[in-house]
């Protein structure tokens, strides 16, 4: 990773130590004993035994044993599915020290079992699970001893256990049964409270984990216990005053009483309440105002302000001297989904206003880092979420298919300014309702916002992923007759129970039953409505891979994009390391095995030829290389295509559509090594795509295209400020790296928060007054420029006139490059003899990134930075340095 990040990595470090409750206070003192560390794992007939990290999983023990080899090599996803459909069991033993055995009662916690489990403890069974998702919490009081005791989780296999509860449903089927055949997973994961992905899914592979994923440890306490400690902002306008909400559930042994002292001396406010405990949890809500003489200074999402934080001191003193003590962190911020009517347009807005004013949220969808979640670092957090933040993200939706992500993610999307769509753990699919089911789905929901609330990062609920519209649509192919049944399931899970839940437990942010939505208007039409891909409402979710990309017309207009997007392959030097020779070429087995999207192979290559010339190598290696960059040359300008035309939309009513707010591209990271819709690969490296991310997520962007002959150029901002800019617009010839001429607008104000037309002029009449240009011999590229001083503002662009596969005067480039340490990175100079598009560099395994990447190079030289992730050289950097340019291909 970047050395300049290693330090606010230890901060966040640091801060999540700082966030978790401390106690302390004579008898009032719980004592915790870690369980964490080496475990014994051994399978249902006890012929595999091994040592086993805590936390941890079946699959990563059994790597670390030498007893199967890396899961993700080559086709071993198949052949390791073994693992999956045997029952394992976890034991430990471990001794008691003197202060816990003391104490009047100790509680076995489990952060997170993965899933279904019996728990023993010397030989007594102490409770079951049946929810990834949840918070465990046994009373192991009468059943510990000083030494020797012995704890045993059994997990049942999870494919097997989801399996009897879809025959055990007779009544009526809760659709799908299976995934698709392409995706080579496990049937009936919508029966069991586990990641959802981990049956397979159209990105990824079937891994049905068992493990204890979290941590484990005793508590020990005589009186009272802490549980939960939520602190929220909220703002009164009437009043122009903060109060701080603070929620406090304890575990009390016995009635008593005391009082609360809440402290945030930064801001010189204190209040101590009275409060009274009885025997049991026990929840409690203080309100504390905060003094209006303080200056209190806000979160601001990325690139509109700072990430301002303060901390929080909680004192429990009961009667008798008992205390508790805890510090937490404390964020300002509102945040208001804004669905309201707009001028010259049928339905509503849909919107994000954060501190008062309204924010593009620019960004894409996270799916989980890894199939085994133990092998998700914070260095491996801080690469993604730092490389978002890189590109101009201020926004994540974590997708409802996977995992509620550690503390450590939201920690690090509060300091970086990265705000938080979360899904509920639901996708994709039909639920049952028994009330087994939703009892652990009720205690998952309310256990996860009290867990994350606290976090200004998260804006949103957002009960799922895609089941409104799956009933909308009919994806399961249900009768008519039969659809007022799933209609009334849908409502008792995602209204009645987790929408309950979640108002009870949050009023600080707003709740979406599923996306896409209608928001509003879904709940007018009984929280299914018959479009929820209706442009005039809500969120849309997009995709179509056979039109056009470049056409800018057969994108939806759509109040905000929460997902739309293009796969690619990755890098060749990532699929070496899973992959042997005989792999190397894009019709392969392994090829085709790693594709878990149907067609998606022939879909990526027919989208190419619709503009680019197919590689010709004669090599077989060169051309599966060329494929590979193909594909992601591809990728990068569809969703480039895409994402500036939201972006431009943000101001426009165009017959009644428009007023864009938000565009999050699917997706940003990777779980294995293969084909899929990411920008950044599996291991961190950057795709073509994430680089173009840095520019068209640039605060300030010109977005050029065609309309009928006509081309258009806007500025888009996302300043708060107004600016007075023109556009520079240069024309070039294919053949030549001297520009044919250059044109510029009238300067013109730019309101913050806008996009604007500035230029517009028919292309021929430009090309015409320019050498006489035509479509397929010049391209264009501009720039915005500040009216006073002729300071750029933002990224260049360019256009191109017409398919590069009929670029006429393209010619294949000469490059050589120059690499040169400068300080912490490499400096890199590229000389071309012609102009050279979709310039790619590449270093292989040597981990770090570039500043730019993928660019148009329409200049004899120009310079790249390489920022590198570990220790390497110059010499080493240069030796690894391949260069690719579209002209190489044929």
């Amino acid at each position: 990773m970047d050395v300049r990040t290693l330090a606010p990595l230890r901060a966040l470090l640091a801060l999540a130590c700082l966030c978790a409750p401390y106690f302390r206070g004579g008898e009032g003192l719980v004592h915790a004993l870690s369980l964490n560390g080496k475990w014994a794992l051994r399978n249902s007939n006890g012929s595999l035994r091994m040592s086993a990290r805590v936390p941890g999983c079946v699959h990563t023990a059994l790597r670390e044993n030498a007893l199967i080899q890396d899961p993700y090599y080559r086709f071993n996803d198949r052949a390791y599915r073994w693992i999956a459909l045997d029952n394992w069991t976890y034991a430990v033993t471990f001794s008691v020290p003197p202060e816990i055995r003391r104490k009047r009662s100790v509680r076995l916690v489990f952060d997170g079992v993965d899933t279904v489990s019996t728990v023993s403890v010397n030989d007594a069974v102490v409770g079951t699970t049946d929810n990834m998702f949840r918070r465990y919490d046994f009373d192991v009081s009468r059943a510990l001893k000083g030494d020797g005791n012995v704890l045993t989780v059994s997990l049942a296999s999870a494919v097997e256990y989801a399996a009897r509860r879809s025959r055990a449903h007779r009544s009526y089927k809760v659709p799908p049964e299976c995934p698709p055949a392409v995706q080579k997973g496990e049937c009936h994961v919508n029966f069991i409270r586990k990641a959802q992905s981990s049956f397979s899914w159209d990105w990824g592979p079937s891994f049905p984990t068992l493990g204890i994923w979290r941590d484990v440890r005793l508590e020990a306490f005589d009186a009272l216990r802490l549980l939960y400690l939520a602190p929220t902002a909220h703002y009164d306008p009437d009043l122009s005053r903060w109060r701080l909400r603070v929620d406090l559930i304890v575990e009390a042994l016995e009635a008593a009483v005391g009082h609360v002292t809440l402290l945030l001396p930064e801001l010189s406010t204190r209040r101590t309440v009275q409060v009274s405990f009885r025997p049991g949890r026990n929840r409690n809500t203080f309100v504390l105002g905060v003094n209006k003489s303080a200056g209190v200074d806000l979160w601001w999402p990325n690139g509109h302000g700072e990430q301002s934080r303060y901390e929080l001191s909680l004192q429990v003193a009961l009667d008798g001297g008992l205390a508790v003590e805890t510090r937490v962190p404390v964020y300002f911020r509102t945040v208001e989904l804004v669905q309201e009517p707009i001028a010259g347009s049928p339905g509503l807005s849909f919107y994000f206003r954060v501190n008062g004013v309204p924010v593009f949220l620019k960004g894409s969808n996270w799916i989980p880092a890894h199939s085994f979640q133990d092998q998700v670092t914070p260095e491996t957090l801080r690469n993604l979420l730092q490389s978002a933040a890189d590109a101009n993200m201020n926004t994540l939706r974590v997708w409802g298919g996977g995992v509620y992500e550690q503390d450590l993610f939201y920690s690090m999307c509060d300091d970086l300014g990265i705000m938080i769509w979360q899904d509920f753990m639901f996708a994709c699919a039909l639920y049952p309702t028994e009330s087994d089911f939703m009892d652990t789905v009720g205690e998952e929901v309310a256990h996860q916002v009290r867990r994350l609330k606290s976090h200004p990062s998260i804006i949103v609920w957002s009960g799922n992923n895609e089941n409104e519209a799956a009933i909308a649509s009919n994806w399961f192919g249900i009768p008519s007759s039969e659809r007022l049944r799933y209609l009334k399931d849908y409502v008792s899970l995602y209204v009645n129970l987790i929408g309950d839940v979640v108002k009870k437990e949050d009023q600080s942010r707003p709740f979406l039953t599923s996306s896409p939505t209608n928001g509003v208007e879904s709940e007018r039409e009984g929280w299914v409505a018959s479009n929820p891909y209706d442009t005039h409402y809500g969120d849309v979710h997009f995709y179509s891979y056979l039109t056009d990309c470049w056409d800018w017309k057969g994108f939806p207009r759509s109040r905000f994009a929460s997902e739309y997007g293009f796969q690619s392959w990755p890098s060749f030097s990532t699929l070496q390391k899973v992959s042997a020779p005989e792999d190397w070429s894009y019709s392969s087995n392994f090829s085709t095995h790693r594709q878990h999207h149907l067609r998606g192979n022939d879909e990526m290559l027919l989208q190419a030829a619709l503009h680019f010339l197919a590689p010709n190598s004669t090599d077989p290696l060169q051309a599966y290389r060329d494929t590979l960059y193909l594909t992601q040359v591809m990728q990068a300008e569809c969703v480039k295509a895409q994402t500036e035309f939201y972006r431009r939309s943000r101001s426009d009513i165009v017959e009644g559509q428009g007023h864009t707010m938000g565009a999050l591209y699917w997706q940003l990271n990777d779980i294995w090594q293969g084909p899929s819709w990411s920008s950044i690969e599996f291991g961190g490296k950057w795709k073509m795509l994430h680089y173009f991310a840095q520019d068209f997520f640039a605060p300030v962007l010109p977005v050029g295209f065609l309309d009928e002959g006509t081309l258009l150029i806007y500025a888009v901002s996302d300043l708060s400020g107004d600016l007075t800019l023109r556009v520079v617009l240069t024309v070039y010839r294919w053949s030549s790296l001297e520009p044919i001429c250059t044109a510029s607008s009238a300067a013109a104000p730019v309101s913050g928060g806008s996009a604007q037309l500035l230029y517009k002029r028919h292309v021929e009449e430009l090309l015409g007054g320019c050498g006489n240009c035509t479509a397929f011999t010049c391209l264009l590229t501009f720039h915005l420029e500040e009216a006073a001083g002729g300071r750029q503002r933002g990224p260049a662009n360019r256009l191109f006139l017409s398919s590069l596969s009929e670029a006429q005067g393209l010619q294949k480039p000469r490059i050589t490059t120059q690499v040169q340490q400068d300080g912490d990175a490499f400096a890199v100079t590229i000389r071309t003899s012609a102009v050279a598009p979709f310039l790619w560099l590449d270093v292989g395994d040597v981990p770090g990134r570039f500043d730019s990447n993928g660019f148009l190079m329409v200049s004899e030289s120009r310079s790249a930075r390489f920022y590198p992730w570990a220790p390497t050289s110059a010499a080493e950097v240069s030796r690894a340095l391949r260069v690719t340019t579209l002209r190489d291909l044929y």
